[in-house]
């Protein structure tokens, strides 16, 4: 990989991709692969791996399957356990960033990116030069900036306040009192591993979350032979963890069996796990199971039946030196604060920074929520690709197999510029039909009837964005294949 010193070459090439994460590392091995594109990969930090450059807090791990949370075409027949602890999916895709690591530049942040209609190609601005290039595919993923939240008083705690996705891992917890904001998916994980570390734990829940049994294993040594020496077995592991998978979308859907299916075995780990009522009852959701994202946990409800861990069923309102006070009015001194606040999901940070036709910005595009066709493409904004963006995500499957789809739909697009030297601009009429068939397909979800607010939805629309509400079969039969009709 180059350096940040080295210059940034001016020639056009045909694809620039911004992002090192788990879609833009599976767009540069697919571009490498074929053998037919200049590009180059833009990465704004000292390393690839996205999301899992950036989380390193104790605990962390993915909440997919190891062998379906990889890529299908670059798989890995050594994962350690069933759900892969967090350093070692860095380490997957460190490993399969070797295929195309004289591609990829680091340190090298993309500040603005404009559409040259004139010369009909993408002008990037970065911090280490100039890049052109005929396609631009933004890769940088929807968990890259953390959400703090807007808590007077925060500036002044004094002690150290901590996002899981920016750990300090100096930070001694030895004898000292430990807040945790927030109690989801990062917030289940990193608990367990605070608790016993920390004098005490103090865990801040604004609202509980549905929990169901995680069932995390080891591989055995036997095992792991058995993928590398037959990798068929692992290929069918992968297909039957996504087919079970698949399954979940039925109380997505608010089916009545597969939603008292899915309510009974969250209700029922509850009941196993903590005993005390007073703590059962404050852990219990008033919304429906799924509405927000259901966490998989074995420790968390164990972590706060220590004496030393409280759970505070009230939000943070208030921050002083020392201390926070809850809605209820309670004040509680506190020596470190762990904020497992989450990421801004539905707004982009990367879109005020691409202008696309007539100089609008992504993010005026977005204005009042992100919209696409094909959760690829946007009207406005020729030869523009955006992997893992509107409703490019999945609440009950992999999200690598809705990146391996655009990547597909990426690929079909690039055959078609090269057979036509066309810029490529989807219509304004198949953004809005588009768009009106998710919303049709979301309106009867548990997303959006289960009573919930969640960071699924964007507030200033109402509208699901985030998610693809159907199958991770549907989104690759719709989305997984080119189709030049809906261009301009």
């Amino acid at each position: 990989m180059t350096s940040a010193a080295e210059p940034v070459g001016d020639p056009v090439l045909d694809v620039a991709v911004v992002g090192a994460g788990f879609a833009g590392l599976g767009t540069a091995i697919r571009l490498a692969r074929r053998g037919r594109e200049s590009f180059v990969v833009l990465e704004r930090a000292a390393d690839v791996g996205g999301t899992w450059r950036e989380n390193t807090y104790p605990g962390v791990a993915c909440d997919v399957p190891s062998h379906l949370y990889s890529f299908s075409f670059a798989p890995d027949p050594g994962w350690s356990r069933v759900f892969a602890p967090g350093a070692e999916v860095q380490r997957y895709l460190r490993e399969r960033s070797r295929e195309v690591a004289d591609r990829i530049r680091l340190g090298c942040e993309v500040l603005a990116a404009v559409w040259d209609a004139d010369a009909a190609h993408w002008r990037l601005r970065t911090s280490t030069g100039p890049v052109r290039a005929r396609v631009l595919v933004l890769a940088a993923g929807r968990l890259t900036e953390p959400r703090v939240p807007d808590v007077p008083g925060l500036g002044e705690f004094g002690g150290p306040v901590v996002h899981t996705a920016r750990w300090d891992h100096d930070l001694d917890l030895t004898g000292r009192r430990v807040g945790v904001v927030g109690t989801g998916a990062s917030a289940v994980q990193v608990v367990p591993h605070l608790a016993g570390r920390a004098a005490h734990v103090e865990v801040f829940q604004r609202s509980p979350a549905w929990i169901v049994p995680r069932g995390d294993r080891p591989f055995s040594p036997a095992e792991r032979a058995g993928f590398a020496r037959a990798p068929e077995t692992a290929r069918a592991l992968r297909e039957e963890t996504f087919a079970d998978m698949e399954r979940g979308l039925a109380a997505r859907r608010l089916d009545p069996a597969a939603l008292e299916a899915l309510r009974r075995r969250a209700s029922d780990h509850l009941q196993a796990q903590v005993p005390n009522p007073g703590l059962r009852a404050a852990l219990t959701p008033d919304y429906e199971i799924g509405c927000k994202r259901v966490l998989l946990s074995d420790d968390f409800y164990p972590a706060l039946t220590r004496p030393d861990v409280r759970l505070v069923p009230s939000a943070v309102r208030s921050a002083a030196p020392g201390s926070v006070t809850t809605a209820d009015g309670r004040r509680h001194a506190l020596d470190v604060l762990v904020l497992a606040t989450g990421f801004h999901s539905t707004v982009q940070p990367y879109a005020a920074r691409v202008t696309g036709r007539q100089g609008q910005t992504l993010a005026r595009a977005w204005g009042a929520g992100m919209v696409s066709h094909a959760s690829t493409v946007v009207h406005g904004f020729p030869n523009l690709f955006v992997l893992d963006g509107p409703n490019a995500s999945l609440g009950h499957n992999s999200a690598v197999h809705v990146i391996e789809s655009q990547i597909g739909y990426l690929l079909g697009a690039l055959d078609h510029l090269a057979a036509t030297a066309r810029p490529l601009e989807v219509s304004l009429p198949a953004q809005r039909r588009y768009t009106a068939e998710v919303d049709a397909m979301a309106a009867d979800s548990v997303w959006l009837r289960g009573g919930c607010s969640s960071w699924y939805v964007d507030s200033r629309s109402g509208r699901l964005t985030l998610l693809w509400p159907d199958t991770a079969t549907e989104f690759r039969r719709r989305n997984g294949t080119f189709h030049p009709a809906p261009f301009l």
